[in-house]
């Protein structure tokens, strides 16, 4: 009966043995399953990456090529004014001088770019004040403008460079 008894304990060691062996198989097969999706979600986002940059230089060669293209007019007027210039036709080299700046100021235009606005108050969000004056005007106001100020979109490109009123000259240095 003693032999009976170590038999059914060895039988049961064995097969709780046997069923550790399996679950570890089991969990290292899981986990091999796992590493390998593991390697082809960041082998999926490495070429994601790779792609997105890729399509971000195109984007910006894009861009770049179609403001080329519209600024080449541009370029051809100014080669005809020089030449207006180098035959001494001042009217046409005027003339011309006109047309490229309004063709220029027009692609500028087409592409987003936008005069800051210097009438009324300073804001110093869009305006740079480089002197402030005595003047009749509202004081804070701009009075006169140094350099234009340029937004592109929501964006300023470089702020308005103004004289801003300052407070009225009461008649007397003192």
């Amino acid at each position: 009966m003693t032999d009976e008894v170590r038999t059914d304990e060895e039988q049961a060691e064995t097969e709780e043995i046997e069923e550790q062996v399996d679950e570890v198989a089991a969990l290292r097969k899981e986990r091999d399953e796992l590493v390998d999706t593991l390697q082809r979600v960041q082998a999926e986002f490495d070429n994601f990456r790779k792609r997105a940059a890729r399509d971000q230089q195109n984007l910006v060669a894009r861009a770049h090529e179609r403001l080329v293209k519209e600024l080449l007019p541009v370029l051809d007027d100014l080669e005809r004014a020089l030449e207006a210039a180098e035959a001494h036709e001042e009217a046409k080299l005027e003339e011309g001088v006109a047309l490229v700046t309004r063709s220029f100021a027009d692609v500028l235009r087409r592409e987003g770019l936008e005069e800051v606005p210097t009438d009324g108050k300073f804001d110093p969000h869009v305006h740079e004040a480089l002197l402030s004056q005595p003047s009749e005007a509202e004081e804070g106001s701009v009075i006169e403008v140094l350099q234009k100020g340029y937004r592109l979109g929501d964006r300023v490109l470089r702020p308005a460079r103004v004289v801003v009123a300052g407070p009225r000259s009461n008649g007397h240095e003192g």
